[in-house]
């Protein structure tokens, strides 16, 4: 097994964790969740990139696009 297989369970850890934090009714718990979001999709780009999995490499970056956008909003206090 090559070390970059094992990168796939970090970034699996990661977003579970994120999706827990953005779900918190705390601001700043949202906002870490967010950025753990961000770390995730790095991850899982490199995890795809390794094993050309080209669908969740276009996955996760409209993923962090939709993730980036959501930070924002909450950055503005704006509920929509």
């Amino acid at each position: 097994m090559q070390y970059l297989d094992l990168v796939q369970w970090p970034a699996m850890l990661l977003t579970v964790i994120a999706a827990w934090l953005v779900g918190s009714r705390q601001r700043s718990r949202r906002e870490v969740g967010f950025r753990v979001f961000l770390l995730s999709n790095v991850l899982w780009v490199v995890w795809g990139v390794h094993d050309e999995a080209y669908a969740l490499i276009m996955l996760q970056l409209a993923l962090a696009a939709i993730n980036i956008r959501s930070a924002q909003k909450n950055e503005q206090g704006s509920a929509t």
